[in-house]
C-alpha cells in the first residue's frame, strides 16, 4: 500500500516522483504538497504519518503548524484593507495606532512593518513566551520600545512578532481580530482549512510536530543587545508549547497557523491569479503591484542571511531560496522548519508544502527545494 495519496496531473508527474521519494524514505514523516494553476490544484498530494509513532496516517485533511508561512497570511489581510483603501503602506503607523509613535518611531510607515525593516523586530524585554498569546497587551509592549536600528535601512526579519504589530493595525481599522478577520474575509469565502487562533477544536487533525534537531548552542554565548538576540530569543519559541490548546486558540499572526497544503495555496492563489478568485475580487492589480516594490535586499539583521523583501512577501533569493525562480513576479515565504509557499504570478502558479518533521534552518529546507525543482521546469521548461 503506498503511503502517498492524492492526485497529480501528467505534467507535474516528475513532482509526484519527488514527493512519493521523500515519503517513501522516510525523509518525510508526514507531508502535504499542492500546486494551483489559474487558482485551480493541478498537483495535491499528501502521505505519511501525522505522529512519530506512525499510528496515524496523514490524511488529506490533516493540518500542521505552518510558523511562518502564517505571515502571508497576514500580509493578505493588510493587502485587502489597503485595496479597500482603509490602509495606505505609505502612512505612518501612528496615524492609525497613535501609541506607537513612542520612542523614535513616529516616522516609522505601514510599509516598513510589512517589509521587516521597522526596526521593531522583536521585544526590547525578555518575559515568558507564552505571554505573546495576549496580543493587546504584546502589541502595548511594541508600541512602548525603541527600534533596535534605523527605520528603513535594512531588514530584521519580525520573527515572532509580525502578526502582533499587523494584527493591531487590522484591529484599529477593522475592529475585528486578526484572526477573525482572515477567517470572515478570506478563509471561509475560499473554502479553505487554514486557521489564525482558536484551532483547539481541530486539534485531533492536527499533525504531531518533530522539532529540528539545532544540535548544542549556547544562547548565552549571543550578545544581548544584538538584533538576534532580541528578535529570536526574547521570547525563545517553545516547541512544548505548540500542541497546546492555548497556543492553538490564541492569534498568532506570525507563527501559529494551522492548514496544510492545499489550504495554504487555495488562499495564496489570490496573489498569483491576479487577485481573483471563483469569480470574487480580492485585491486589484495595482495593490499586487505593491507587493514587488522591493524594500531591503541584503543580510538580514535578525537571522543573518541575505533576504530581499517587498512589501508583505519576500522576493526572489538566489542565495536563500535558490529553487524559488529568480526571474519574472515571484513572491514567497517559508516557515520554520522547511514549509514553503511560492507564488508566480508570470504563470498563474502557486504551489504550497507543509509537514511535521521539521528540517533544521530557519528557512527553507532540502526537501522544499527537491519539490519545487520539478514543479518549475514543469512550469516554465
Amino acid at each position: 500500500m503506498s503511503n502517498v495519496a492524492g492526485f497529480c496531473a501528467d505534467e507535474f508527474a516528475a513532482v509526484r516522483t519527488a514527493f512519493t521519494e521523500q515519503v517513501e524514505s522516510g525523509a518525510e514523516l508526514g507531508a502535504a504538497l499542492c500546486v494551483t494553476v489559474d487558482g485551480d490544484p493541478v498537483v495535491d498530494l499528501w502521505g505519511g504519518h501525522a505522529d512519530p509513532e506512525r499510528t496515524t496516517r496523514w490524511g488529506a485533511d490533516t493540518l500542521v503548524n505552518t510558523f511562518s508561512i502564517t505571515k502571508t497570511m497576514t500580509a493578505l489581510c493588510a493587502l485587502l484593507l489597503v485595496d479597500r483603501g482603509e490602509l495606505d503602506v505609505y502612512a505612518k503607523v501612528a496615524h492609525y495606532w497613535p501609541e506607537f509613535a513612542a520612542n523614535g518611531k513616529a516616522d516609522i510607515e505601514v510599509r516598513h512593518l510589512l517589509s521587516h525593516t521597522s526596526g521593531v523586530s522583536g521585544w526590547a524585554t525578555e518575559f515568558p513566551f507564552s505571554d505573546i498569546y495576549d496580543n493587546e497587551s504584546s502589541a502595548a509592549l511594541l508600541a512602548e520600545q525603541e527600534p533596535f536600528w534605523e527605520p528603513g535601512t535594512a531588514s530584521g526579519y519580525h520573527a515572532n512578532n509580525y502578526g502582533h504589530l499587523i494584527g493591531e493595525l487590522v484591529r484599529r481599522i477593522d475592529g475585528r481580530s486578526l484572526g477573525r478577520f482572515f477567517a470572515e474575509e478570506l478563509a471561509e469565502p475560499l473554502g479553505a482549512d487554514f486557521h489564525i487562533g482558536r484551532a483547539a477544536q481541530y486539534s485531533e487533525r492536527i499533525a504531531t510536530l518533530v522539532p529540528p534537531d539545532f544540535g548544542t548552542f549556547d544562547q548565552d554565548l549571543l550578545p544581548k543587545d544584538s538584533v538576534l538576540y532580541k528578535t529570536l530569543f526574547q521570547p525563545l519559541l517553545d516547541f512544548e508549547l505548540c500542541a497546546t490548546p492555548g497556543w492553538l486558540d490564541a492569534e498568532i499572526g506570525g507563527t501559529n497557523g494551522q492548514g496544510n497544503a492545499r489550504s495554504v495555496a487555495r488562499v495564496q492563489s489570490v496573489i498569483s491569479n491576479g487577485g481573483e478568485l471563483s469569480g470574487r475580487k480580492f485585491l486589484s492589480a495595482k495593490t499586487i503591484d505593491l507587493i514587488f516594490d522591493q524594500q531591503a535586499d541584503g543580510v538580514d539583521l535578525a537571522v543573518l542571511m541575505p533576504l530581499r523583501f517587498g512589501i508583505g512577501y519576500g522576493l526572489s533569493q538566489p542565495h536563500t531560496a535558490p529553487e524559488v525562480p529568480q526571474d519574472g513576479r515571484v513572491c514567497w515565504w517559508g516557515g520554520l522548519g522547511g514549509s514553503m509557499v511560492v507564488n508566480d504570478l508570470d504563470n498563474r502558479v502557486t504551489v504550497a508544502y507543509t509537514m511535521n518533521r521539521m528540517a533544521p534552518g530557519l528557512i527553507g529546507s532540502d526537501r522544499a527545494n527537491a519539490y519545487l525543482k520539478p514543479v518549475f521546469a514543469a512550469v516554465r521548461g
